[in-house]
């Protein structure tokens, strides 16, 4: 730990170290002499055009440069959108300079004529867009696009995949606009190689209606559009890779991909035992870091998830996985586009599970008595999950003012669960209260089909449009569960044992219909009216029978898991809402009224019971945004959110279901009503490459619903629900990056971040109320240190530490801290060879006796490519130290679980993969350009001037 920590303040140390450098600087104008704010201003050496440097002119047009001087004769370039083009060529400069004002001319003066080598600049800044010449920046050779993302200037890549740019995360990747298999982009980030990617176009998330009418985004989320080379838009490409390791594990993936022009095709099937999704173009550690386990407070299993179907393994149990894909996109003609995919998911999953929960305990009076009750659980499971998910997309332009969009999906799962389990609860002094034990299993099939159809109409005069939008989500599920459990009540000398069969139907349907209309009351003022039509029905239809030992069969009907709950609500929303636009800064505020109609059935043991309630609430949501430069911006929102009870909530049923637990509905519940406000802010400074972005936000629940649980002597649960108010909930935080690069190559990029939350729940246990004030605050630090093409050390640290005060409570604080400590070697030398080594190493301040506190994580990995790079050799050793663990805990309002599940543990694996690179005029083995990229020196293309 502390030579970690060392080498971190040692990398960090060179920051100071780059700093010592020469300063370029100037200034930028239109032909009218005013500053251009967001001008690209970059240098390329004058003698193969490769990129040396480059930044962005500020809100006055400034730009500046911090280099170690250029020795070698270079073009000074400055590009805007809309001017055009300036260049000059200058001698080798090694001290400090100021190239004065640049004032760029209108495109019209340029020369008519054929250019060749015409240049690219590295980043363009347009109106709402952050576009990115791919190949202005240098990958290794066989990259795929998520190495490619990491080399750009604000992009941060966790180690769970999450992508922020300037601070912001991103939630859609598109492939020339279009999804490849999932709009989450995870299989095109990790399969597609950088070298196909021509451009890489950062904007704001729109809805599709803020898309088609053309408006600025509401959304504080980015959104990334790869646009593929049209030079390399033709051929086919792809990896095929099989291996075989120690302990039986085994790996065999392909992905094959054919592109002609607008119609793209793709291929994927995988199989393996080793918790991995099978689709990575990770040449080092492939998937072996997504089977770290985090022992945090939240489990981070690493899951993938395609189309909302979880892919692979987590860090729960070891999973075997197969899985098989089919991506197809093509324009048939001018305004009709369509793309599609299927997806078919088989994972059999086996986990042993070990837990342990304590729940303080108050008296019959409320008192606080400082003792417990400890129920220690222990189970073997198999979960078998098999899916088919089938979805499309049409983007029809039946003519120059109508667009239409239609996005159906469907979904196909069986499920199939078998679980052995004993439990058994003490109190604090180990007095066994109950005891219980048995097998249960549950065998479910789940058909899903959503859709959604938006029809945009412009109106004439500028801003005026009509819209609609119609969706649906309709889920049948049904299922068969096996319950064989004896369960003993030691303080009162009874038993509940059971052989049952609970047959149910689940039920959900959602309508969702929004129509509005947009006026313009001025340039930058518009009035949008519009009423929201919402219908939603829950239905869970459970009958139950015991076994029968004369039949052999489950035919004697079982009241007590007999049950039929309906739960039917009718919105209809009108609202108005205003939109101010202004250059600097817009504000949007919507209200409306919500009339709603909310009945609940339900019959149990006989028993008729219905609810029926009808309200009439406000609804509101209003936000403001600032843009103080391109890339520095705030925004303020606010929400109004109103929820409903359940029906096993609020129907007067008492549910005697299960022999530990007994739950009973409250008709006299109210809805929950709560305050959600949020604020963010990002500035990313292209001159100095660093930004940094603080966030913040919270809820104040006005009223909600909470258990009102108690707990008898024999440590059977009854609980109840009621209304509250008084909780609430905050989030804050804020990172910085920065990214130095040396004339020599060598690049340094860190971040710092850190995130905090502050709750306050509240509850009732034993009748009397209790709160519970928890925080916790988590700051990390991430360094990469790439030298040259050989080498990259990547260090990182992360502290999380979490603390429950509790009021009116049997305890009064229970905290815990998480160190978790990393450092990733990777060797790029000698050519051909690839050797890499992931450390990680995590101590958890508090699991409970028996729970190992701290492991180490090991991984490491070596190959080797061969006959002209077609070919790679790999073996890679996961977990060498054999310590992997899959412990956490988690602090509640009511008490603290310990959690351990079975994870991955040490294998070696040799594998052996097939590199498929032949699209557009690409030949293995070519050389020219920037290395791994493909092209024209530094990234040149061809083009006709206007």
């Amino acid at each position: 730990m502390k030579k970690l920590l060392l080498f971190i303040l040692l990398l960090a140390g060179c920051v100071f170290g780059y700093s010592q450098s020469v300063t370029f600087k100037g200034s930028v104008q239109d032909p009218g002499g005013l500053p251009l704010e967001a001008a690209t201003v970059y240098i390329r050496s004058a003698k193969d055009s490769t990129l040396i440097d480059y930044t962005i002119t500020d809100n006055k047009g400034n730009w500046q440069m911090k280099s170690r001087g250029v020795s070698q004769p270079f073009l000074l370039k400055v590009s805007f959108v809309g001017f055009g083009n300036y260049e000059k060529r200058y001698e080798p400069v090694a001290k400090d300079t100021d190239f004065g004002v640049v004032k760029l001319t209108d495109k019209s003066t340029e020369l008519k004529e054929l250019v060749i080598q015409a240049d690219i600049p590295p980043v363009r800044v347009k109106k709402d867009t952050l576009e990115f010449d791919a190949t202005s920046f240098k990958v290794r050779p066989d990259s795929n696009v998520q190495t490619l993302l990491k080399q750009l200037p604000g992009v941060d890549i966790d180690a769970s995949g999450k992508i922020t740019v300037n601070g912001k995360q991103v939630t859609q990747i598109l492939v020339n606009g279009k999804p490849f298999f999932d709009r989450d982009g995870k299989i095109a980030l990790q399969s597609l190689p950088a070298e196909l990617i021509k451009k890489i176009q950062v904007s704001d998330f729109k809805t599709k209606k803020e898309e088609l009418q053309k408006k600025q985004a509401d959304s504080d989320n980015a959104s990334i559009n790869l646009t593929i080379d049209k030079d390399k838009n033709k051929g086919v490409f792809g990896r095929i890779t099989g291996g075989y390791g120690t302990n039986d594990r085994y790996e065999a993936n392909g992905l094959i991909n054919y592109f002609k022009n607008n119609r793209k095709i793709s291929l994927l099937a995988s199989s393996n035992n080793i918790n991995a999704s099978g689709f990575s173009n990770d040449d080092i550690f492939d998937s072996m870091g997504g089977g770290r386990n985090m022992m945090m407070w939240t489990n981070g299993s690493g899951t993938t998830y395609v189309n909302g179907v979880p892919v692979g393994g987590g860090g729960n149990g070891i999973t075997v996985t197969n899985i098989a894909g089919v991506n197809y996109s093509d324009e048939y003609k001018k305004g009709f586009d369509h793309s599609a995919s299927y997806f078919y998911n088989d994972t059999d999953t086996k986990n042993n599970t070990r837990s342990r929960n304590e729940t303080f305990l108050t008296d019959a009076n409320g008192a606080a008595t400082g003792e417990s009750q400890i129920t220690n659980s222990a189970s073997d499971s198999r979960s078998i999950n098999t899916s088919h998910t089938a979805n499309t997309e049409f983007d029809i332009k039946p003519d120059s003012t109508s667009t239409i969009n239609f996005r159906p999906k469907f979904v196909r799962t069986d499920t199939s669960r078998a679980t052995s389990n004993t439990q058994n609860t003490t109190d604090q002094l180990g007095n066994l209260l109950n005891e219980s034990s048995g097998t249960t299993s549950n065998d479910a099939l789940s058909t899903a089909f959503s859709s959604t159809l938006t029809y945009n109409k412009v109106l004439g005069k500028r801003g005026r449009a009509f819209s609609a939008e119609f969706s649906n989500n309709n889920n049948n599920t049904d299922s068969d569960y096996y319950n064989i459990t004896n369960t003993s009540f030691y303080n009162t000398g009874t038993t509940d044992n059971r052989n049952q069969l609970q047959r149910s139907r689940s039920l959900r349907d959602n309508y969702n219909i929004d129509v509005s209309y947009t006026e313009p009351v001025t340039d930058s003022l518009n009035l949008e009216i519009g009423s929201v039509y919402k219908w939603s029905s829950n239905t869970d239809d459970q009958k139950g029978y015991n076994f029968n030992p004369v039949t052999g069969a489950y035919d004697n009907e079982a009241d007590v898991i007999t049950t039929y709950l309906n739960s039917t609500t009718v919105t209809t929303n009108p609202y108005a809402s205003l939109r101010l636009d202004k250059k600097k800064y817009n504000i949007t505020v919507k209200a409306g009224t919500g009339i709603y109609s909310f009945d609940n059935y339900g019959t149990y043991m006989g028993s008729d019971y219905k609810v029926d309630k009808n309200y009439v609430l406000p609804t509101a949501n209003a936000r403001f945004r600032y843009n103080f430069a391109k890339s520095k911006r705030l925004t303020l929102s606010y929400n109004f959110n109103t929820s409903f009870a359940s029906a096993p909530q609020l129907l007067p049923i008492s549910d005697l279901g299960n022999a530990l637990s007994t739950t009973v509905g409250n008709p006299d519940l109210s809805p929950e009503k709560s305050h959600n406000i949020s604020m963010y802010f990002n500035n990313y400074n292209f001159a100095t490459r660093s930004g940094y972005s603080l966030y913040g936000g919270g809820t104040i629940n006005e009223t909600q619903i909470v258990n009102y649980t108690s707990l008898a002597d024999n440590g059977k649960r009854t609980t109840t629900y009621e209304n509250i108010n008084g909780g609430y909930s905050s989030y804050f935080g804020g990172n910085y990056n920065k990214n130095v690069k040396s004339e020599s190559g060598n690049n340094l990029r860190y971040t710092i971040g850190l995130t905090a939350n502050y709750n306050r729940s509240l509850g009732y246990l034993n009748t009397r109320l209790y709160s519970a004030n928890r925080f916790s605050l988590s700051p990390t630090v991430n360094v990469n240190y790439d030298l040259g093409e050989v080498l990259t050390i990547n260090p990182s640290y992360t502290y999380n530490i979490n603390d429950a005060q509790y009021t009116n409570y049997s305890v009064g604080q229970v905290s815990n801290f998480v160190h978790k400590a990393s450092l990733i070697i990777t060797n790029y030398w000698p050519k051909n060879f690839v050797m890499g080594n992931d450390f990680t190493y995590t101590y958890n301040s508090q699991l409970s006796a028996g729970y190992r506190r701290d492991f180490f994580l090991w991984n490491t990995s070596i190959s080797y490519n061969f006959y002209k790079e077609q070919f790679l050799f790999k073996v890679k050793v996961y977990d060498i130290l054999n310590q992997n663990l899959g412990n956490s805990r988690t602090i509640s309002a009511s008490g603290i679980t310990d959690l351990q599940n079975t994870v991955l543990k040490r294998y070696a694996m040799f594998s052996l993969t097939w590199k498929i690179n032949n699209f557009g005029n690409k030949k293995r083995g070519s050389q020219g350009g920037i290395p791994g990229r493909g092209g024209m020196p530094g990234g040149g293309r061809m083009r006709r001037m206007p």
